[in-house]
């Protein structure tokens, strides 16, 4: 394992520990799309105490130690991608057409008094669409194209894939972006104290709904994608 300090990079964080992700989504730093910069940039950007990070950083890191498993940023190409899938796919297909009803609900029931929540529906239809479609191109086309180049590399093979790679970049960024705009208008997902339990159950999905989909995009990009883009 590297080790880490105020120029490693947040992606290459929390690539070496995965639970990283949990502190840096905490803290509003990106370690999916915008993660390829040093700790100490993100943390100066957000106005933070580099040193004080750094040191939380290195607990997750000790506590990660003493729970030693093997890493998804460890696994071999064709294993991780299988490992997005059902860690990550399989969910997504099963969480968002089952979270679908509980936000119409609550816009029928709530979107006067709180105005915000109409926006909130709207990201959700959208982000909904968007993260379905995406993970149908990445199980039909992408993923079988890089087990392919993996398993038979060929020029053909590396050509085809650049610009899906690109294109799925993009995507994410897209999500991303949907996320951190969903996780702004509801104050971190914090119900009001007077919520119902419809309304806490919303925005504790679509908190863990964020969780997953940074995770999940940082494995695509900083590792999955990254290995192709060595090997083509």
């Amino acid at each position: 394992m590297m080790s880490l300090t105020i120029d490693t990079t947040v992606a290459n964080i929390v690539k070496e520990v995965p639970r990283t992700g949990d502190l840096f989504r905490e803290l509003r730093i990106d370690f999916c799309c915008g993660g390829k910069i040093p700790l100490h940039q993100a943390v100066k950007e957000r106005g933070l105490d580099v040193e004080e990070v750094l040191a939380q950083v290195l607990e997750v890191e000790k506590k990660q130690a003493q729970h030693d498993r093997k890493l998804p940023s460890s696994l071999e190409p064709v294993e991780l991608i299988a490992h997005i899938q059902e860690k990550y796919h399989v969910k997504l297909r099963e969480e968002l057409p089952a979270l679908t009803p509980y936000v119409t609900k609550l816009v029928k029931v709530h979107g006067e008094r709180y105005p915000h929540i109409i926006r909130v529906n709207e990201i959700f239809k959208h982000l909904k669409r968007e993260l379905l479609e995406h993970t149908d191109d990445e199980d039909n086309n992408v993923f079988p194209l890089i087990k392919e180049f993996f398993l038979n590399p060929s020029t053909e093979t590396a050509n085809l894939l650049k610009p899906h790679l690109t294109e799925l970049e993009d995507e994410h960024e897209n999500a991303g972006n949907l996320l951190k705009e969903l996780n702004e208008i509801t104050n971190s997902f914090q119900p009001p104290e007077e919520a119902c339990g419809t309304h806490r159950l919303v925005l504790k999905r679509l908190a863990d709904l964020e969780a997953d989909t940074f995770h999940h995009i940082h494995l695509e990009n900083n590792v999955l994608f990254d290995r192709v883009k060595q090997a083509i």
